[in-house]
């Protein structure tokens, strides 16, 4: 059976989960893998749940609809897990053994008995302050998907940087409109910078940041995703 990396992908409206899907579909495929992306949400408003899901692989991938059974959890916003605004509660429902799950945080979010229930499936967790990277590197909270990017692609390996760049160049450089809420983000982030230019510029330097703090956290834990 060929390998597969399944991203469940949980934030609120308004944070760059559909576009983040997007975008790993897209540098998948510049890595010559097949992938699939597909949101999940209700009412387009900021701060309302929004889920994305993202299936990686070296096979042709038919499943669509919502993720079940994910490898990967990416927790967008601290309200997915202490207000539980997701689709999914748990958050962590679902995650397979041996998984991982990123929470952008900048404190401890998760119970005893989360972590016990956690480490009884083996599970690696992840947490770091993506939109303080954002803010840092881009000087824009709406650069903390593109951290949460970095971050998944650091731990998993499943895409490359090179990819990541031309993904953003194809997501960023042209016209493309996924839907009214998606589309009034990318206009909300490019009026950010002066240029198109300087966008992808931050936005690959934020990826890139995140990468390089992952992969240390990731070869310090010896992660390895399962699937």
């Amino acid at each position: 059976m060929k390998k597969r990396t399944n991203i469940r992908m949980s934030g609120l409206g308004g944070q760059g989960a559909v576009t983040s899907a997007h975008v790993m579909a897209m540098a998948a495929n510049r890595d010559n893998k097949f992938s699939i992306s597909n949101p999940f949400f209700g009412a387009e408003k900021r701060m309302a749940p929004a889920e994305s899901y993202c299936r990686i692989g070296e096979e042709r991938i038919y499943d669509r609809g919502e993720l079940v059974y994910p490898d990967v959890i990416m927790v967008f916003h601290p309200q997915v897990i202490t207000m539980q605004k997701s689709y999914t509660a748990p958050f962590y429902s679902g995650i397979r053994k041996g998984g991982v799950i990123i929470i952008n945080s900048n404190s401890e979010l998760l119970t005893d008995d989360d972590r016990a229930f956690l480490a009884d499936l083996q599970v690696s967790v992840y947490t770091f302050d993506a939109t303080a990277l954002a803010m840092e590197v881009a000087g824009t909270e709406l650069s903390t998907n593109m951290a949460m990017i970095g971050a998944v692609s650091g731990i998993t390996k499943v895409v490359t940087l090179e990819a990541l760049d031309l993904a953003l160049q194809e997501r960023f450089g042209k016209k493309f409109v996924a839907s009214g809420g998606t589309a009034s983000l990318d206009e909300a982030i490019k009026k950010k910078f002066a240029k198109k230019e300087q966008l992808l510029k931050k936005n690959m330097d934020t990826i890139r940041k995140s990468y390089e703090g992952a992969v240390v956290w990731a070869e310090k834990e010896k992660f390895a995703v399962a699937v």
